[in-house]
């Protein structure tokens, strides 16, 4: 599998998927899908997409997705990590940031990823990161922020009057504070260096972070839980799974988690 695979899927959502967007039943529920979680006429469309473009690549393989679940391909095999609209509620009411998230995972946990893909469908750009040869933003090498200034932070609010208390101290020491609605995308963006830190406090699932489990890897930032346990053993599946603290490097992740502890 490659990223060349990848990114035919990608280009092929990105000139479908905008079309959806202020559609009259674009807000309309179908369901709920395998993860739990609310499943729209987009998201739906998407996956679809996703599923027909994997099946062309006639390989054995498994695809694990937030609709659908677990679906076996030729007997199953690697396992693709799909979030077909990560940012959902963004797509819905028009805010334009949301994207497609695809990991390849040759193993039963996350630290087995070994491609990730993060596609921007509004406009296009597209992030990608191969275990051992670095992190990519539209084919160019990145890295992630070097110095240990608190520039910018994003963060993830599924509750927010949970949420948003747990996290204050952190966020109040960054010159700003984002909040996208896209975890890949927030990931993407660390990797990129024009994030320093990234936090969400609500459990994510597995397909919602690995491929920028690997972007800031691959670029040289670090990945933990809020108390700074490894999240490598996480398993591949649609429950959810553990909190993120994402940093630019090792030293902000420190002071990070030393203001976590209070």
């Amino acid at each position: 599998m490659t990223i060349a695979d990848l990114r035919i899927i990608g280009k092929r959502l990105r000139q479908e998927i905008p079309l959806l967007i202020g559609q009259p039943d674009v807000s309309s529920p179908l369901g709920k899908g395998a993860s739990g979680d609310l499943t729209y006429p987009i998201d739906k469309k998407a996956e679809e997409i996703i599923f027909e473009e994997i099946e062309k690549l006639n390989k054995p393989l498994t695809i694990v997705s937030e609709e659908y679940g677990f679906k076996d391909i030729k007997g199953g095999g690697i396992k693709f990590l799909i979030d077909p609209i990560d940012g959902s509620k963004n797509a819905m009411t028009g805010v334009p940031l949301f994207s497609t998230s695809i990991a390849i995972v040759e193993g039963e946990t996350i630290k087995y990823t070994s491609i990730g893909y993060v596609i921007n469908l509004i406009n296009g750009d597209e992030f990608w990161a191969i275990k051992g040869e670095g992190s990519f933003f539209n084919g160019k090498p990145i890295k992630t922020q070097q110095d240990e200034s608190f520039n910018v932070i994003t963060y993830e609010a599924q509750t927010p009057k949970i949420d948003i208390p747990r996290i204050i101290p952190l966020l109040s020491l960054f010159r700003r504070a984002r909040c996208l609605g896209s975890t890949a995308i927030d990931m993407a963006l660390l990797a990129q260096g024009g994030v320093s830190m990234f936090i969400t406090p609500a459990p994510s699932r597995s397909f919602d972070f690995a491929s920028g489990y690997l972007l800031v890897r691959e670029a040289g930032g670090i990945i933990t839980d809020l108390k700074g346990n490894k999240i490598d053993d996480t398993p591949v599946g649609i429950e959810k799974a553990s909190p993120l603290l994402a940093s630019a490097n090792e030293g902000l992740h420190r002071k990070a988690l030393e203001v976590l502890k209070g």
